[in-house]
């Protein structure tokens, strides 16, 4: 196994090089509109897929990368340009992430490429985990999925809420409670395919930030998939089911094993984020000029630069780390949750900083300092949030275990 380095090589330079230019040259002068428009921003990921970057062969070969290093570095390029229209394009990876960390081969080569699409017929797909009431919780969902042994189908019923994508994903992956009394343990996920009966859109919703970005609530009515769509497999599905009620270890439930795999990727966007703004901000202080000088003479201003620096480079060193451990199956003390919740809070607390340094111009939106910080926020609450991620990390520490 090689040893953890940051070094780069011409591969993840290339593509770091390419991803920044993407960002800068589409990403960038579109923010602003589609923020306002608060509407999926299709011409720009149709222009991903056109030139490669959103498609099932980049994000496979992103994630093969033996050092872990290729996701974080790309996502930190992409969401330098915007969260919003970057969590448009990636959004369908959670999904991707759901059917391949628990699908049998089978499922994940039949239902990996439909979460992506092809250039000329760009797809999306949804993770749907998260309810009205079991957001952090995961482990109290009330979305039902019951078996009929009559027609080899599982039926789902219930309400997913907040969920990227929702309702108008072509393929919906579905957290949903087998066996309720067994809490998380009791859980599976299920592939809903395109135009399947019974799924729709709830509520679309309007928020804060990152508002590019596709939010809704998923309705299940007696929604009717064939059997074999339980990820995993439905003789998996019994096997496990069964440990957990004789009291033996069951794995990880299924929405907490897709997580695990993917919060040093949502470190590595609020990373790139925060240095935006940072980026901005220092260049602003170097031409304003107030009482005769530019405000970065200021002790107070290059002082708070200074440490701005400093944090974004402590989370993007935890994000780096987190994802080769994770590359390398060595994740021992919750490191992947350790960089996301660093990462989040650097995020957030250095687009603030950002707005203060620009003062009143940051307040308004002829600068995008404003649109960072409402973006920033959502590090701290999704894929779970600040307080959750520090119960993860303290029962890493202490070798108990999370259910």
């Amino acid at each position: 196994m090689a040893e953890f380095s940051l070094a780069l090589n011409d591969d993840q330079l290339q593509v770091q090089k390419w991803v920044h230019g993407f960002a800068e040259e589409v990403v960038r002068p579109a923010a602003a509109e589609w923020d306002e428009r608060e509407e999926t921003p299709w011409p720009i990921i149709e222009e991903a897929a056109r030139i490669g970057l959103y498609g099932l062969d980049f994000m496979a070969n992103a994630f093969a990368d033996p050092t872990g290093q290729m996701v974080p570095l790309f996502l930190e390029e992409l969401f330098w340009g915007d969260a919003g229209i970057g969590l448009s394009i990636m959004g369908s990876v959670l999904g991707a992430v759901g059917i391949m960390s628990q699908g049998t081969p089978e499922q994940v080569g039949e239902w990996l490429p439909q979460c992506f699409g092809s250039e000329g017929d760009v797809r999306i797909s949804a993770f749907c985990v998260s309810e009205a009431d079991a957001g952090s919780d995961v482990s109290s969902l009330k979305t039902r999925a019951v078996y009929d042994g009559s027609t080899d189908e599982w039926v789902l019923n219930g309400v997913k809420t907040w969920i990227t994508n929702g309702g108008i994903a072509d393929v919906h992956v579905v957290v949903a409670a087998v066996d309720p009394a067994l809490g998380a343990r009791g859980q599976a996920s299920f592939v809903v395919p395109p135009g399947t009966a019974g799924l729709s859109m709830g509520t679309k919703f309007r928020k804060l930030g990152i508002r590019a970005s596709h939010t809704a609530e998923v309705i299940l009515d007696d929604v009717r998939i064939p059997g074999a769509l339980v990820l995993g497999g439905r003789e998996r599905l019994e096997e496990r089911l069964a440990r957990a009620r004789e009291g033996g270890h069951a794995h990880r439930q299924a929405a907490l094993a897709t997580f695990e795999a993917t919060r040093p990727s949502v470190g590595a966007q609020a990373v790139g984020i925060a240095r935006a703004a940072h980026e901005y901000a220092l260049d602003y202080a170097k031409e304003r000029r107030q009482f005769g000088r530019r405000i970065i003479d200021n002790q107070a201003i290059s002082f708070l630069l200074a440490d701005m620096a400093m944090e974004i480079e402590a989370a993007r060193l935890l994000v780096r780390r987190a994802a080769w451990l994770a590359q390398h199956g060595e994740v021992r003390n919750a490191e992947g949750s350790m960089a996301k919740l660093k990462a989040g809070r650097v995020a957030v607390w250095v687009t603030e900083r950002a707005v203060q340094i620009l003062g009143g111009a940051g307040y308004v939106r002829d600068h995008p300092v404003e649109r960072w910080h409402r973006d920033a926020k959502i590090y701290d609450i999704f894929e779970g949030t600040e307080q959750i991620q520090q119960l993860v990390i303290a029962r890493a520490i202490s070798g108990l275990r999370l259910e």
